[in-house]
């Protein structure tokens, strides 16, 4: 016993409590045994862990299910596959609710072992646990054989599902057939036909190859990839199959196998992936095969040519009627899937295009705005646009305010001392690259130093450290900036002798940040502390880093500091402590200003200060703005690929080609989902929104109104439908006429169907006589009135309903005038017999097919009319050949087979008709609903893609407005959409352009920090409302030459005659200079009166004060990070001079400008001569407001 049980397992020592706890959640009913088992444990326990020999404790343990197997014997293998538990992760102890399946384990192996222990007569405790286990084995049997069985079910039904999306003719065609060859079999069997051995073995064979093929398919992918080859070797046994059914029948008639050898035709266009030419050869070729194989044998054996002659001209007209209407079908499945190859590959590229332009378009806002701002405007953008189609406009009282307070963050100004001569001395094309490498210098800096850029105001740039997330060290990180840039610039004033320095001025407080007003969105920020911060830096020292008390106490003593004396150098710093930072680095921080290398200026004396900055920034490495966005245009051209197989790649469009069918196979692709419903498409659809359903059992759209959509659709190819069908009806007509004896009914029943199927396939074609309405002579334009009436779906519904029954019921009503009611009269005598000519049955069994197939033709008809037309003709034809007509059949078996009943089953009408009736029933339902769900597929394509469509042009319009409210148009299409160098920047010089700057200086005493107005906002919200109303006044065509340029604080700035003139408007440059002018004026007079009509309902008296300047300006974008649009020049500083020493109320313009607006019919004061900071004195005019109203 003590060997055995070594053999069997190895125990592990275990808490006691937890092997209890862990026996009560395995077997709730055992509880004296567990605590036997616990007590047993403890024992054990206590001796160290080393186990006793006593089948007991290797029960108990075992029980439990934390039994290790070394060597076990058979009966315990199912203990091997249990988790070992070790006693220092304790997971069985911590595992209060086990997975069912491990527990049903644990008692599969519980019962194995109490099996095992009791061939040693050990285990009487454990007697009732031995019956508990087996009721709860059984029920977890049943369990598992039910779960079992469904994953089974669902396995076989998704590869199902699976395999008729990947083959959606094949499985069809299999299972037609397979019924096909049983039925055949059934057949010979109950007749006990034994002469039938050879069509009886080959379609035994047949049989065998269609259903283990049917049996694979779902299970084995690569079968399906092979489906071509498949198809043609299923096809090519039926064409031997249908031969050896010719050769085995005992006696040879011309329309023997008609029907098969149409069935394999039309298979060629329908069923097999083949190109039309190839589809031609096969199915012209078992056409012709069929023609030649039995011109041969029957007019050896057939008493009477001129029968066969006329039934050989019969089956040749039907064979060409069966192939026109099979290439008809081929070549518009082709043309639809080419059609939607095309616009899937249009649409995709499309699509990628548009992509790469709102990525860059996204990119440029996310360039200029933080994430949170750009994302907020966004929304409101298209809220705004939704409203606006939709109708559904609601206009607040007031402007939305993108402003958000923060607290505890650094401000840091920063303006680079000398830099206006420098610029005096530069082209435009050197000021552009000159600014962006400074400024974008800058950027690198503040990004290391985890600053956020604000603006750049001529050549000052101020950023906070800040935002938009809190930062502890603000301070250290604005002064580090600070120091670094001048740093930065005593470097390039060293290597290039240009007299230049940094003057930084550095503030810690609170801001009101985000961006005011509707146009040209700049980020921003507010606060007495921002204006302190500005003070700062002017009340600085060139070279150093002027921080306030505030910002000091952030520092942590991280810098030595030593008294900045500001309020020497700015009033406004009376009473205020400041402090220059000394720079670590510097060894004489006591020189604060900096010298020039005058070794530097004498070596290079021939070349200009700013040909000697351009070449040293050159050594710098900064990025351009909006560099990320220079693509190529390989980039744009590779579609992306969107779900649902609706784009299409190169490769799939090149394999496409080789498979017609594969149209009806991509648009079904995704369509059937895992419940077996008709998933809909859900094409190009980032967002995830699913689009309609289709019914899996009548393709009917689950929602009404795509129902409706769908059906009032207009059908551009109804007319060859029609022209398909009027060739079945003669075919029809032809070879009733050539087999029927008497014909003087026949033609008389045409003669009234003939003329009233005509004008219905007239009607019906109208809307394709429409395309040449303008072709057609006067007198014949009454053919397109009924074009309003072919559009409407129901009357179309009723003309075609009404023409398919004709032709069903003509394909047999003339069978009524065939003799062979008396044959059982005359089956005597064999003359009489033989005059009745009744092989024109079978023949117009073959009619009735052509008719069936008929109602296949109109493509866009729906599936449950065709159902109700063919189900109708099937029972119909079924009643008259199996029952109202038999005696003719069987008459005519009698007159074949010397008035023996002894016939074959393959050459007997009646019993053939039943069976060729029900498989191309079968057959054109098939077609009928692939054609039906192709058309359903490509309507919802067209519907989602025009969804995606107006999506997507949502979101250009979108990102358009959002770009326009960034930069100027014309700046924007030079990032964007074309292919612009890395090393190119934006610089544009025009001359005669008119600038205005409109400040408001008394909103300064309105603006106040308290709780009443939350720290400022509502200040800021009634702001917004000013700077949006004037921006409002941009959009009427009157001021389409004016360019917002920013706001600085409570200035607006903006400029006239920026953009290039277009062709037709290219004026003078007098003209020009007029133009700008009067408009800027106009505009100035416009923003005065929108302010009073503001101060009137706000019960405020606010006065703009306007300053208008013109001359030659550069315009160009700067900046690394956050690319910005700016103007330089003379004319711009002189506008800005001209609003500061400005009076309110007033717009004060220099004396040139006065003269031209003078000569447009302004009204000018001479104001005098005024002192002008770096100007000197200047004599000043203003423009009469008065008379202005001639010009509002």
């Amino acid at each position: 016993m003590q060997d055995d049980s070594r053999d069997c397992v190895e125990l592990n020592t275990t808490n006691p409590k937890d092997l209890s706890h862990q026996t009560r959640d395995i077997n709730q009913n055992g509880k004296q045994n567990e605590r036997k088992g616990t007590h047993k444990d403890n024992n054990s326990a206590q001796n160290g862990g080393k186990q006793p020999s006593g089948s007991g404790i290797n029960q108990l343990n075992i029980e439990l299910g934390i039994a290790k197997t070394k060597k076990s014997p058979e009966p315990l293998q199912a203990c091997t596959s249990l988790r070992t538990t070790n006693p220092t992760s304790n997971g069985i102890a911590n595992s209060s609710l086990p997975e069912a399946s491990e527990e049903d384990n644990t008692i599969s192996c519980v019962r194995k072992c109490f099996q095992s222990s009791r061939t040693n007569h050990d285990c009487s405790e454990a007697e009732p646990e031995i019956i508990e286990v087996p009721e709860r084995q059984s029920a977890r049997i049943r369990r598992n054989a039910a779960s079992g069985a469904c994953r089974c079910y669902q396995a076989v039904r998704l590869g199902f599902l699976q395999c008729l999306e990947d083959t959606p003719f094949v499985v069809p065609g299999l299972v037609l057939i397979i019924l096909f060859c049983v039925t055949i079999i059934v057949v010979i069997a109950a007749r006990h036909l034994t002469g039938h051995v050879g069509p009886l073995a080959v379609v035994c064979v047949v049989l065998c190859l269609c259903v283990p093929l049917l049996v694979c398919l779902p299970c084995l992918p690569s079968l399906r990839r092979c489906e071509q080859m498949l198809a043609l070797s299923i096809w090519f046994t039926l064409f031997i199959t249908a031969i050896v059914f010719i050769f085995t029948d005992k006696v040879d008639t011309p329309w023997e196998q008609v029907a098969f050898f149409l069935f394999l035709s039309l298979s060629v266009y329908t069923i097999l992936p083949l190109t039309v030419w190839w589809a031609m050869i096969f199915g012209i070729g078992a056409s012709v095969c069929h023609i030649i194989i039995i011109s041969v044998i029957v007019s050896v054996n057939h008493p009477r040519p001129r029968d066969v002659a006329v039934q050989l001209v019969a089956n040749v007209v039907l064979f060409l009627c069966i192939n026109c209407v099979g290439l008809f079908h081929l070549w518009l499945t082709e043309n639809g899937r080419r059609k939607s190859t095309m616009s899937r590959e249009t649409f995709s590229y499309n699509r990628s295009k548009r992509a790469t332009q709102k990525r860059d378009q996204e990119h440029l806002l996310l360039s200029v705005l933080p994430r949170y701002i750009a994302m907020e405007l966004k929304g409101e953008v298209v809220k705004g646009l939704s409203s606006t189609f939709t109708g559904a406009e609601n206009k607040p009282n007031f402007h939305n305010l993108y402003v958000k307070q923060h607290k505890d963050v650094s401000i840091l100004y920063a303006d680079i001392v000398g830099f206006t001569s420098l610029a005096s001395t530069c082209t435009p094309e050197e000021l552009v690259v000159i600014l962006n490498k400074l400024f974008g210098k800058f950027d690198d800096i503040a990004k290391k130093n985890e600053c956020l850029r604000i603006k750049i105001l001529g050549d000052c740039y101020y950023c906070v450290s800040g935002l938009p997330d809190p930062i502890p060290h603000h301070a250290r990180n604005c002064v580090k900036m600070g120091l670094d840039m001048c740093t930065s610039i005593n470097k390039l004033r060293e290597a290039t002798g240009v007299d230049i320095s940094m003057r930084v001025g550095v503030h810690s407080g609170n801001v009101l940040c985000g961006v005011i007003g509707s146009l040209k969105w700049q980020y921003d920020v507010w606060s007495n502390d921002v204006t302190l911060a500005n003070r700062m830096e002017s009340g600085g020292v060139p070279g150093r880093v002027h921080i306030t008390e505030e910002t000091l106490g952030n520092l942590g003593g991280k810098y030595q500091v030593e008294e900045g004396n500001g309020a020497s150098r700015d009033s406004a710093l009376e009473g205020r402590k400041t402090y220059l930072v000394i720079d670590p680095n510097t060894q004489n921080s006591k020189d604060s200003k900096p010298k020039v290398n005058n070794l530097a200026t004498n070596s290079r004396p021939k070349q200009r200060a700013s040909v000697r900055m351009s070449q040293y920034l050159q050594s710098w490495k900064s990025i351009n703005p909006f560099s990320e966005l220079n693509r190529t245009e390989e980039s744009i051209a590779v579609p992306i690929s969107p779900t649902s197989d609706i784009g299409q790649s190169q490769e799939d469009t090149e394999s496409a080609n080789h498979q017609p069918y594969t149209y009806y196979q991509e648009n079904r692709r995704s369509f059937v989902s895992e419940n077996g419903s008709m998933q809909s498409l859900d094409p190009l659809d980032v967002s995830g929104t699913k689009t309609k359903k289709l019914n899996w059992l009548t393709l009917l759209f689950s929602d009404i109104n795509m129902e409706k959509q769908y059906l009032q659709s207009e059908v551009n190819d109804m007319h060859q439908s029609a022209a398909c069908l009027a060739l079945i009806f003669t075919a029809i007509f032809t070879v009733q006429m050539l087999t029927s004896q008497k014909n003087t009914p026949l033609a008389i029943s045409y003669g009234v169907t003939l003329p009233v199927q005509l004008l219905i396939l007239l009607v019906i074609s109208i809307g394709f006589l429409k395309k040449w309405n303008t072709k057609i002579p006067c007198c014949m334009k009454w053919i397109s009135l009924p074009y309003g009436l072919i559009t409407k779906s129901v009357l179309r519904l009723f003309l075609v309903f009404t023409c398919l029954l004709i032709t069903l019921l003509m394909a047999i009503l003339n069978i009524v005038f065939i003799p062979g009611d008396n044959c059982l009269s005359v089956s005597n005598s064999g003359t009489a017999l033989d005059d009745l000519n009744l092989y024109s049955v079978p023949y117009y069994l073959y009619c009735c097919l052509m008719a069936m197939l008929g109602v296949v033709v109109f493509v866009r008809v729906c599936f449950s009319v065709k159902l109700f037309l063919l189900t109708l003709a099937l029972v119909v034809y079924l009643a008259l050949f199996l029952y109202v007509y038999a005696p003719r059949s069987d008459c005519y078996i009698m007159q074949l087979y010397n008035r023996s009943n002894t016939s074959g089953v393959l050459n007997e009408p009646k019993l053939m008709s039943g069976i060729w009736l029900c498989v191309f029933y079968i057959a054109c339902l098939i077609l009928a609903r692939q054609d039906e769900l192709a058309c359903r597929v490509e309507f919802l394509l067209e519907k989602c893609f025009e969804k995606e469509r107006e999506e997507m042009e949502m979101t250009e319009n979108v990102n358009k407005l959002l770009l326009k409210n960034l930069l100027p148009c014309h700046v924007t299409n030079f990032f964007i959409g074309k292919n612009v160098p890395n090393q190119d920047l934006y610089s544009q010089s025009c001359e005669s352009v008119c600038v205005m700057f409109a400040s408001v200086p008394e909103f300064k005493e309105f603006y106040t920090e308290d709780s009443v107005n939350k720290d400022g906002l509502e200040c800021l919200r009634f702001l917004n409302e000013i700077i949006t109303d004037f921006d409002e006044l941009l959009s009427k065509p009157k001021f389409n030459v004016i360019e917002k340029i920013k706001t600085i604080g409570t200035t607006y700035m903006a400029a006239a005659g920026l953009t290039n003139p277009t062709r037709g408007e290219e004026r003078k440059d007098s003209d020009a200079c007029k133009h700008n002018v009067r408009s800027m004026v106009d505009f100035a007079m416009a923003l005065m009166g929108r302010l009073e009509n503001i101060n009137r309902h706000s019960f405020n008296n606010f006065k703009l004060r306007i300053g208008i300047n013109h001359g030659p300006v550069i315009a160009g974008v700067i900046g690394a990070h956050k690319p910005q649009y700016d103007i330089w020049g003379n004319a711009v500083n002189v506008a800005s001079r001209m609003d500061s020493t400005g009076i309110l109320d007033k717009i004060q313009v220099t004396e040139e400008t006065a003269h031209v607006a003078e000569s447009i019919g302004f009204v000018v004061t001479k104001r005098g001569i005024v002192n002008v900071k770096g100007k000197g004195q200047l004599t000043t005019y203003f423009i009469n407001t008065e008379p202005s109203l001639q010009h509002s």
